[in-house]
């Protein structure tokens, strides 16, 4: 029931936002764990309330102006394994709802893992402006003004300062009498790291799964893991389409234009670069992958209706341009369309230039594409791209960080007169990105992990690990290390898992209460 519980869930995360309207991109978000059914009872045999119960934590609106007063953000805690004296696992799932996170309290994940070895309790908090914790009853860009890498760490120190646990001896375990460890994974991986540097003294320990540090405009390395371990066929045959776009457009050459988008289906798309960006859809398909994830993927669909022709596999070279044009349009139009559109019309759907439709001017709220646009306009960028010239191109060069900038401009005409340029530089200068030391912090990162080159485990950087700041890689995907299921099918992912529980249990065995 439990494994049943982890693939289902893990088959469900948002790789990327394909709904009317919307820009294709991916979302750095963790896969989501739904809670295992049944009955839990503390050691001593007391009944634990359902992993479901929802609990309110009067949060403030504006860490710089407490008198504009609080708002109520929803959490989950879990204290099946909890002793006294043990610590606080806290995590927040970051850019989403956090309502299908639940398993996360429980040893499905590492979080519970290490509660369970330390005699825990774990607490999950949802990130402000996501699910139904917003400080203002709407999206609008005055409402999320107060939308900050800055106000979510400011939350989770005030959260675990001030509130009084719903459990046995929840009014007296603040940091300064219990340690508290932050977890997360991909966004929420880096506000683990980024709360650390900026407030230290307040988590003992911290794990970063998948942590993106690095604030990146022209993030074109996204898709680098993506064409070094994707079937070499499959990334030959998409380089030759990919270059074949390019040319078209550097030549002009319109008619050859409409005729590549006809044969996807998609010849009803006005404007070039929005073809060009409806093609990164299936690779986004990438980062929904996980050790155990089988063939039927749709990532596994799209490489095998280029590379198998006649019940033939194409060699490493692939079977060439004209018929990987033919079959990546023929996959287009009997399955990837109606995947990420529906009935809806391909400009309705893909395009990016009416700004006019409710995708850009929705501002209600629960609307995760929204909040986090308002983050990557503002702070983060991770624009994912075409790559430089010299490169291996898997997206064409069409696709630039102005094409996604423009957008901003689409959804927060009130913020923005011009496409904007994301503080990216003021981020990793603040919160210290690949620079990042802290004491007591376990990176942990896979191989495969299509945002490989954000976390400190890139190749653009060489960043050793040390007896204090461990850096973990495991040959996972994205966050592969926070599902235990995962240890149990991939042993470098189960290694990874098993040193961090190791370093958490001499790290804590250290630990002294402050006052």
């Amino acid at each position: 029931m439990v494994l049943a519980l982890i693939v289902a869930a893990l088959l469900a995360v948002y790789a990327y936002a394909a709904i009317p309207g919307a820009m294709l991109r991916a979302i750095p978000a963790l896969p989501p764990i739904s809670a295992p059914e049944g009955l839990r009872t503390t050691p001593n045999g007391t009944a634990v309330p359902s992993l479901d119960t929802v609990y309110i934590f009067h949060q403030l609106i504006d860490h710089t102006n407490p008198g504009l007063g609080t708002f109520q953000q929803r959490y989950w805690m879990d204290w099946e394994y909890y002793k006294p004296g043990g610590p606080i696992i806290f995590m927040t799932p970051g850019e989403v709802n956090a309502e299908n996170y639940t398993g996360y309290l429980t040893n499905v994940t590492i979080n519970g893992l290490i509660a369970q070895q330390q005699n825990g309790a774990a607490v999950i908090i949802e990130h402000r402006f996501f699910g139904l914790s917003n400080p203002y009853p709407n999206l609008s860009s005055q409402s999320l003004a107060v939308l900050t890498i800055q106000q979510a760490i400011d939350d989770l120190v005030y959260f675990a300062q001030q509130a009084n646990l719903p459990m046995p001896g929840g009014d007296n375990v603040k940091p300064n009498t219990t340690p508290w460890i932050l977890v997360g994974g991909s966004y929420s991986g880096a506000l683990t790291a980024w709360t650390m540097v900026n407030q230290p003294g307040i988590f003992y320990a911290g794990y970063s799964s998948s942590g993106v540090v690095e604030a990146i405009t022209d993030y074109w390395a996204y898709f680098k893991p993506i064409q070094e371990y994707m079937p070499q066929n499959c990334s030959a045959d998409v380089q030759s389409v990919i270059a074949y776009l390019d040319g078209l457009y550097a030549a002009n050459d319109t008619q050859g234009l409409q005729d590549l988008k006809s044969t996807f289906g998609l010849g009803g798309l006005s404007h070039i670069d929005d073809f060009a960006n409806a093609l990164e859809g299936t690779l986004f398909e990438w980062q929904s992958l996980q050790p155990d994830t089988g063939p039927g993927a749709m990532f596994f669909q799209f490489c095998d209706a280029l590379e198998v022709k006649n019940g033939q596999i194409a060699g490493p070279e692939g079977w060439g341009l004209q018929n990987a044009i033919q079959a990546w349009g023929g996959f287009w139009n009997s399955t990837f369309y109606q995947y990420v559109c529906g009935n809806t019309d391909a400009e309705t759907c893909l395009g990016t230039y009416n700004a006019s439709q409710s995708y850009w001017t929705s501002t209600a709220v629960n609307n995760n594409a929204r909040s986090w646009t308002w983050m990557v306009c503002n702070q983060v960028g991770y624009y994912q791209d075409g790559p430089p010239v010299g490169q291996p191109a898997i997206v064409s060069r069409i696709l630039t960080p102005e094409f996604f900038e423009r957008q901003c401009v689409n959804m927060f005409p009130q913020k923005f007169s011009s496409p904007p340029q994301p503080a990216v530089a003021q981020v990793d200068q603040e919160y210290e990105g690949w620079g990042v030391e802290v004491d007591r912090l376990f990176f942990a990162n896979g191989q495969r992990d299509p945002w490989r080159e954000a976390t400190v485990s890139s190749d653009f950087i060489y960043k050793a690990s040390t007896d204090t700041q461990l850096i973990y890689v495991g040959d996972g995907f994205h966050c592969s290390d926070l599902s235990t299921e995962n240890g149990v099918v991939d042993a470098t992912i189960a290694n990874v898992q098993s040193a961090a529980l190791g370093y958490m249990k001499t790290w804590l065995a250290a630990w002294t209460p402050s006052t």
